[in-house]
C-alpha cells in the first residue's frame, strides 16, 4: 500500500558553511534522510546554500545579482523542505538565518484561495551538534518554518554528532532519549513526514470567504 500516488519532491536546503567539495557532517544528515525518504519513492535534491550569492534582506529578489530566487523556485516547487544547519556557538548557521530572512517574504503570499502560498508543504529540521544548542536550534526553526506557513510533523528533528572521522552521522532525535535507538538511522521519521503531507493535501480547505464567515459570526 502506497501512501501517495504521485513521486513527492523533497528540497535539503544544507546551511552548512562550507562550499560543494568540503566536507560537511551537515550534508552527511541530510543525506541520510534523503537516503531514507528516497526508499518511500520520495524524489530528493540537495543543495549548498553557500554556494549561492544569497544577499541579505527580506524581499523575494533583492537585485544585483541575488541568487535566492533560484532557490525560491526550487522550495516553490517542493512538497517537502528539509533544512540542514550545524550548531555555531549555540546558535544555527549564519546561512540558515539568512535562508528563514528571505523566506520571510513569503509571509504576505497566498495562492488563488487566500491561502499562504506554503500551505500544505512539510518542513523537516535536521541540526548537527547535540548538547551545545541543537535543541534550542530545533524550536527556533521550528517556530519560523510554521509561521511562514510550513508544517511541521512529529519527531521531525533529526539532530546528528558532528564526527568528521566517520561516514555516517550518528543520528538520534529530540523527542528519544532510550540510548539503544540512538545509532539507527532516521527511519522512523519519514511516516510522520508523509501522513503529514497527505493529511494536508487531502482534507478540503477553506477558501478566505468562508474562514471569514467561520470567524465573524456572533459568539
Amino acid at each position: 500500500m502506497t501512501i501517495v500516488q504521485e513521486p513527492l519532491r523533497a528540497l535539503s536546503l544544507v546551511c552548512s558553511l562550507k562550499r560543494t567539495g568540503e566536507h560537511s557532517s551537515t550534508e552527511m544528515l541530510t543525506n541520510q534522510l534523503a537516503e531514507v525518504l528516497g526508499h518511500d519513492g520520495v524524489h530528493c535534491e540537495s543543495i549548498r546554500c553557500v554556494d549561492y550569492d544569497i544577499h541579505p534582506g527580506v524581499g523575494q529578489d533583492m537585485g544585483n545579482g541575488d541568487q535566492w530566487p533560484q532557490l525560491r523556485d526550487k522550495v516553490l516547487g517542493a512538497d517537502i523542505l528539509v533544512l540542514g544547519t550545524p550548531t555555531w556557538l549555540g546558535h544555527m548557521s549564519s546561512v540558515a538565518q539568512r535562508v528563514l530572512e528571505r523566506l520571510d517574504a513569503e509571509l504576505s503570499e497566498t495562492d488563488e484561495e487566500g491561502r499562504p502560498i506554503l500551505s500544505g508543504k512539510v518542513a523537516v529540521a535536521a541540526v548537527v551538534g547535540n548538547e551545545d544548542g541543537a535543541h534550542k536550534i530545533t524550536a527556533d526553526l521550528f517556530q519560523a518554518l510554521n509561521d511562514i506557513g510550513f508544517s511541521v510533523p512529529a519527531r521531525a528533528a533529526p539532530i546528528g554528532m558532528a564526527r568528521p572521522c566517520t561516514k555516517r552521522i550518528i543520528a538520534s532525535w529530540t523527542a528519544c532519549r532510550r540510548p539503544w535507538r540512538r545509532r539507527r538511522p532516521p527511519r522512523h521519521t519519514t511516516p510522520h513526514i508523509l501522513r503529514n503531507y497527505c493529511v494536508n493535501t487531502a482534507i478540503p480547505q477553506l477558501n478566505r470567504r468562508n474562514h471569514a464567515r467561520r470567524w465573524n459570526r456572533p459568539r
